[in-house]
């Protein structure tokens, strides 16, 4: 599926912008419902289940994964700025120092052994200091005060999701190789989460993600990764499996919500996550009907609904459809009256800036 032809490409960023703000959307929708099975979230908002922010009474938030996913930026941006100076830096310490950084607005100490991060431009802002359910397997891993390893893990059984749903912004780094995204975002992923899943699984999304800002289609992407997933050496076998079937899925098209988790799980795992959200992004396509919205528009409502109404983690799954989505189309396809309900989008798009700003160098 492509749909740049004939007209120019989103810039690179278009793409920042549109993924940060694009999985921070569908994390606000899906937080909304993240512990609701599908018979309550009916009962809520109908039978369509939940469709838009206009639904929500209370006002919206985003979750630990637009947390997570932001200071993934700050670490990355951190790791450049040095590079850009003519330093050298290990990058996956600057994750784990911006981790570590989350860690402390949550209220968990970590252990005397651990670094004491400087406090850096994101750390200022209140919205990130909310505890938004924050994963339990994030939250230990990091306060072991141990810098887990694909070699030396924390939580060595761990393949909980919030490895995936924090990892789209190494996809957004430009003039790096397939290989170097996806050996940055498994070793990120080791600092919470040591079941090789977990690494995998964040390391083929944030490879998705790369593909699309490259220029690829979302169809052609989401076939090339889950043909590499399968080659990965010493692979866990559940990850090319999910993704062969949320691919196969797709092809039948939209499913009630009982079989898409009966099919693909309910996203509380990392394999699990990924798949449901390839399957939402693939299984809806942009069209031309008439009606105030763009197809690329239509298209982003469209999946982000199927993502957030299946009963599973909904904020996890709609959060890296929106990365997905907001990667390939840019912010073109960010719906301006759900971006309207956005928690904080200064902070997001601050940050969206940062990385822009280091990647290209403009203001």
């Amino acid at each position: 599926m492509s749909i740049h032809t004939g007209a120019p490409a989103p810039t690179l960023k278009s793409r920042i912008h549109g993924s940060l703000l694009g999985g921070a959307l569908g994390d606000a929708l899906g937080y909304a419902v993240e512990f609701d099975g599908m018979d309550e979230i009916r009962r809520r908002f109908g039978a369509d289940g939940l469709t838009g922010f206009e639904a929500l009474s209370g006002g919206s938030h985003f979750s630990d994964d637009t947390q997570l996913t932001l200071y993934t930026v700050d670490g990355l941006v951190e790791a450049l700025e040095w590079a850009n100076s003519g330093v050298g830096a290990d990058v996956n310490a600057c994750l784990w120092l911006a981790y570590l950084r989350w860690l402390a607005t949550q209220g968990e100490p970590a252990p005397a052994s651990a670094p004491v991060p400087q406090p850096r431009w994101i750390d200022g802002h209140t919205v990130l200091h909310q505890r938004r359910n924050p994963g339990r397997a994030c939250i230990s891993g990091l306060a072991t005060g141990e810098m887990g390893t694909a070699v030396r893990p924390v939580n060595p059984e761990s393949k909980g999701c919030g490895t995936v749903m924090r990892s789209a912004p190494f996809g957004l780094v430009p003039h790096i190789t397939p290989d170097a995204v996806y050996k940055l975002s498994a070793d990120a992923a080791s600092l919470t989460h040591g079941h090789p899943s977990a690494r995998q699984s964040a390391g083929i999304f944030s490879l998705l993600v790369h593909r699309l800002v490259s220029g690829e289609g979302l169809a052609e992407a989401a076939a090339g990764v889950t043909a590499h997933a399968a080659t990965i050496t010493g692979v866990a076998p559940e990850l090319p499996e999910r993704l062969q079937a949320a691919l196969q899925l797709a092809d039948k098209g939209i499913v009630r919500p009982e079989e898409l988790t009966q099919v693909l799980g309910g996203g509380w795992v990392a394999e699990e996550a990924l798949a449901l959200a390839l399957y939402a992004v693939l299984a809806t396509t942009p069209d031309d009907s008439d009606g105030p919205d763009t197809p690329a528009v239509r298209h982003f409502r469209d999946a982000i609904t199927l993502a957030v109404n299946h009963g599973g983690d909904s904020d996890s799954t709609a959060s890296v459809a929106g990365n997905i989505l907001g990667a390939y189309y840019g912010e073109d396809c960010l719906p301006g009256d759900w971006l309207e309900a956005l928690e904080a989008p200064d902070v997001i798009r601050g940050m969206a800036d940062l990385l822009v700003r280091v990647t290209t160098g403009e203001g």
